[in-house]
């Protein structure tokens, strides 16, 4: 076979099966960066609401629509609200977190002994319901408290762990525009804006709205079948 003969079969090649093959996966990974994806979850900040092992579905469209693989926005039609669990790209190092909004611009937060005060008045705690709790393992149980957190317009689950040092309290914080105050639910075990500070606007890469895979790392990666396709938000 000539140098010529494999040219031309290497041109035929390309155009007919690597062209057509490297468009579809780029179109494909466009419409994740854009309109939807999901999230692995390696860590327990979020607990109870969300365990490790769990695959988050992010909705990209819940507020804007950015350009594919990238954090620049075409289009504006919302904003985070008190209370959504989104997706973010960390300010103290860049990785992507799932974290609640706790504080929205202007808002007013202080925290005492992991009780919320939001705008001067203090948030409301109310005993939790075990069926919230299901999902969780004995060790995770072990030593921890749960209540329902009862933020403007939505209730959720948090949890606090005694024995752990923590920032549980601290002074008047006023949000900046532009931004927003992020906030685990495993408060005692959660790194997030009480530590980093304030997340952009910009930063934020959409909402999660329900589990959509979930195994059990410490069971062999054992699927947790009552969590698929479960929502995050209370009923």
């Amino acid at each position: 076979m000539n140098a010529t003969t494999l040219r031309s079969r290497a041109r035929h090649w390309w155009r007919k099966e690597v062209r057509p093959l490297l468009i579809l996966v780029l179109v494909l990974f466009s419409l994740r960066s854009s309109l939807a994806d999901w999230n692995d979850v390696p860590t327990g900040s979020m607990k109870p609401t969300i365990l490790e092992g769990d695959r988050v579905f992010v909705n990209k469209l819940a507020y804007d629509l950015k350009v594919p693989f990238t954090t620049l926005h075409l289009a504006n039609w919302g904003d985070p609200r008190r209370g959504d669990v989104v997706v973010f790209f960390s300010p103290h190092d860049g990785q992507r977190l799932v974290k609640r909004v706790v504080g929205l611009p202007g808002d007013t937060l202080e925290l005492r002994n992991n009780h919320l005060l939001l705008n001067g008045q203090p948030v409301n705690y109310q005993p939790i319901r075990e069926e919230l709790l299901r999902d969780l393992s004995p060790r995770d149980r072990e030593g921890r408290s749960f209540a329902l957190e009862q933020l403007p317009g939505q209730s959720h689950a948090v949890a606090g762990h005694p024995a752990m040092p923590a920032r549980r309290s601290f002074e008047p914080y006023r949000v900046p525009d532009g931004h927003y105050f992020m906030m685990g639910d495993n408060r005692d075990d959660s790194f997030d804006s009480r530590y980093y500070g304030p997340v952009k606007r910009e930063k934020i890469v959409g909402r999660a709205t329900a589990v959509a895979l979930s195994f059990d790392k410490e069971n062999y990666w054992r699927p947790r079948w009552q969590r698929f396709f479960s929502s995050l938000t209370i009923e």
